[in-house]
């Protein structure tokens, strides 16, 4: 199963997605993965990637670090998956020098496609960053285009998906059970 789980900035997506992720595993008795994608720079990305870690901790999940390259992404065995989050591995597969750079398009969605194939649940986190009515620079822009076109595919893929809002998970998408 393929789901995705989008929200705005402290909407409680994570949280909601680490329910689902822990719910899927302890009822298929299967193992459970972690896959970050934020590279912690500077204090508050420490202090970002350490609350996360909190709010993991005692869930059974095992951290695997993959910040580009997803598609190399191996997994000890197949489980449930919650890769978080979309919006860094695409920033990172943009403007990290091991980037994929204008591919970055391609390559995140190959690395999920290859994902799937290792696993028996996946669990995909993504942020909203469209709805602020600002206009950004171009680069920015074109972030939020390929950022955009990434997340209507995945959720066009997707058996469930869900926006979390005010820590309220609304479903927008269900093939089956309910998130």
């Amino acid at each position: 199963m393929l789901a995705v789980i989008t929200g705005g900035s402290g909407s409680g997506k994570s949280e909601y997605a680490e329910s689902v992720a822990t719910s899927l595993a302890k009822r298929d008795r299967l193992p459970l993965y972690y896959i970050a994608t934020m590279r912690p720079f500077g204090a508050e990305g420490k202090w970002r990637v350490e609350r996360h870690r909190k709010l993991r901790a005692g869930k059974g999940f095992e951290t695997i670090e993959c910040y580009v390259n997803l598609k190399e992404q191996t997994l000890p065995e197949k489980g449930v998956v919650l890769l978080e989050c979309m919006s860094n591995l695409t920033a990172n597969e943009m403007f990290e020098p091991e980037g994929t750079g204008d591919d970055a398009v391609e390559a995140v969605l190959a690395g999920v496609e290859a994902l799937r194939g290792r696993c028996v649940h996946l669990v995909i986190v993504t942020n909203d960053i469209f709805s602020d009515g600002i206009t950004y620079d171009e680069v920015t822009a074109l972030y939020q285009e390929r950022l955009g076109e990434i997340n209507r595919r995945i959720a066009a893929e997707a058996d469930q998906a869900a926006e979390v809002v005010c820590g309220i998970p609304l479903q927008l998408k269900n093939k089956g059970q309910n998130l």
